[in-house]
């Protein structure tokens, strides 16, 4: 049995000095590194290294064991407005080479669309020399919902691209925003891609359609699956599986939310659409997850770890039984607006991206 700690706002919270939390006798919060600005995401290239992708711009190598940080230079045109929810996105070693997903700036006038792209470069120290593997088209003159995170499996490359502000774009197969795209490394198609197969007037590289803001992507070794997690609008963010050719229904669909007028946008779900795993009304604002597997939290194993940035929650998810699905807090409005998780590939232990920090969630 799944033996799961709720850790509310109203237990005692217990500071051993100013870069420790306890959480009651169970687990506790380390900060590792301070004066992060906007980080976006992290990716380990080894058991002491990750590498760390600011929205503002900056690529960083961090030490987990010296505690020093470095920036490394890049290339990448990415969209530079402050206003804007993009930036440098999610960050993913692979095989000695550096995947990212960022907002590209679409020429040099002053309101020039932008897009969501994905670059890669080797790794190198010194600079990191980009070079696009996929744009998503069109391009549009809007600063939201970019998306979007990053899954390799077996040298597949899945991708989330966010709809960006556009609602029924999602619909139309012959255009990437409100998509799951899956491609080769070297950006060319899988030839078992929906538009080679059942879905003819799809774009070569979507793998599924509908969906809304996915800025969470978690591959799970217990089945073999990705999953992934969406905002909805004023209600209705969800986590579900990435299924070949299905389409989760955005903007037919509002997965129990409604429009920030409050008008209606359409039922939680119809059949012929991708139903959800688990939705969440009011929005938590979901953002990154985590399917668990290691060693620190053996409890945990197959389970997903959601996190939020409205609620600045942690989250256990049990959905191994679709029809009793099972959640639990394991903290919130403690250490702020969580950005992403990782798992370190040794000890199990859980690495927090929230604010302006890097934190290490652990065991006591």
């Amino acid at each position: 049995m799944i033996k799961v700690f709720f850790i509310f706002n109203f237990f005692i919270i217990l500071f051993f000095s100013k870069n420790v939390l306890s959480l009651d006798n169970q687990y506790k919060l380390k900060i590792l590194k301070s004066n992060l600005t906007s980080p976006w995401s992290l990716t380990f290239i080894n058991n002491n290294h990750v590498l760390i992708s600011e929205k503002t711009g900056k690529i960083k190598l961090f030490n987990i064991q010296s505690n020093k940080i470095i920036g490394i230079d890049h290339n990448l045109n990415f969209v530079r407005d402050k206003n804007s929810q993009g930036g440098l996105l999610d960050i993913y070693f692979y095989k000695n080479q550096i995947f990212i997903s960022y907002s590209e700036k679409i020429g040099n006038k002053l309101f020039s669309p932008s897009t969501t792209s994905i670059a890669k470069a080797n790794f190198n120290l010194n600079f990191l020399d980009f070079k696009n593997i996929f744009r998503a088209y069109p391009p549009i003159r809007s600063p939201y919902h970019f998306g979007s995170r990053i899954v390799i499996l077996d040298d597949y490359l899945y991708a989330s691209v966010g709809e960006r502000g556009k609602g029924m774009i999602a619909q139309e197969g012959d255009k990437h925003p409100g998509s799951i795209i899956r491609i080769n490394l070297d950006g060319s198609s899988p030839n078992d891609n929906p538009h080679f197969t059942e879905n003819l007037d799809w774009l070569p590289e979507i793998f599924q359609i509908g969906i809304r803001n996915p800025q969470g992507m978690s591959y799970s070794p217990f089945d073999n699956k990705i999953y992934i997690s969406n905002h909805g609008a004023k209600g209705g963010d969800w986590f579900g599986e990435v299924k070949k050719g299905e389409n989760y229904g955005w903007k037919i669909l509002g997965w129990g939310g409604t429009n920030y007028d409050n008008s209606n946008i359409g039922p939680k779900w119809l059949p012929g659409f991708t139903k959800a795993i688990h939705y969440w009304v009011p929005s938590i604002a979901v953002s990154a997850i985590a399917i668990y597997k290691g060693k620190e939290f053996p409890e945990f194993n197959g389970l997903a770890l959601i996190t939020s940035l409205k609620d600045q929650s942690l989250r256990l998810l049990n959905f191994k039984n679709s029809k009793k699905i099972q959640e639990e807090i394991i903290f919130k409005n403690i250490i702020g607006r969580i950005r992403d998780i990782k798992i370190h590939p040794e000890s199990g232990k859980i690495y927090l991206l929230a604010q302006d920090k890097l934190w290490l969630f652990e065991k006591k």
